[in-house]
């Protein structure tokens, strides 16, 4: 199977991390910036590292983008050079660009030029976090829209032994059940005669209502 390969714009906090976790997958990663310090600090992590003006187009097709899976423009405070770049790329034909957004004007305006996922690290961390210490019955919290999430849940005593046909989730709440991770194990699409444990985590797909319910009362 050919490995993935992606492209990261902008080696800032978010982009560099970026970076480094791309590495630690064993996946081919092309960073860029036009800062040569930053290109020299990441270029132990990248498959490929070049000091190189994002808003150029006939270096962007000398680089070969449009063969990339995905590329991730993620520049600090230039809203400029972000619309620019995200909107090359998408010129170019490349199959997904997803893009670090500013503010909400900035979501808004890549949004319209076709960016296929907007990413707001800090608003999404700052989500993330607050759901987790708001109960200490959830582990994890991933926001799908404005509607919809997958949290993982840590069952009680109240599920102990009980199976997944006693807890009835669909009908009783209006969630699916994804998977559940016991110690190092998952179990993905569990039989409906699984038998809880306590401290099992439950990984639940559903309406932020209807999962925050299930928190509330199910488990």
């Amino acid at each position: 199977m050919e490995k993935k390969n992606f492209a990261v714009f902008g080696l800032g906090r978010f982009g560099g991390s970026l970076v480094k976790e791309l590495y630690q997958l064993d996946l081919e990663v092309l960073a860029i910036d036009k800062d040569l310090d930053k290109v020299n600090e990441f270029s132990r992590y990248a498959t490929h590292a070049i000091q190189a003006n994002a808003i150029d187009e006939t270096m962007l097709k000398q680089l070969g983008v449009r063969n990339f899976d995905i590329a991730f423009v993620s520049f600090g405070d230039d809203i400029e050079a972000s619309i620019l770049t995200s909107l090359l790329l998408k010129e170019l034909g490349l199959k997904k660009v997803w893009a670090k957004a500013q503010n909400d004007y900035h979501h808004k305006v890549l949004e319209k030029i076709g960016v296929d996922r907007v990413i707001h690290p800090e608003r999404d961390m700052a989500k993330r976090i607050a759901h987790h210490i708001s109960s200490e019955k959830l582990i994890d919290y991933i926001e799908l829209s404005d509607e919809y999430s997958i949290v993982e849940v840590v069952a009680t005593d109240k599920l102990h032994r009980k199976t997944l046909t006693d807890l009835d989730l669909r009908a009783r709440y209006g969630c699916n059940l994804v998977g559940i991770q016991r110690g190092k194990q998952v179990l993905v699409s569990p039989d409906a005669d699984e038998g809880l444990e306590k401290g099992d985590i439950l990984i639940v797909i559903g309406h932020n209502k209807d999962l925050h319910r299930f928190e509330e009362e199910g488990v």
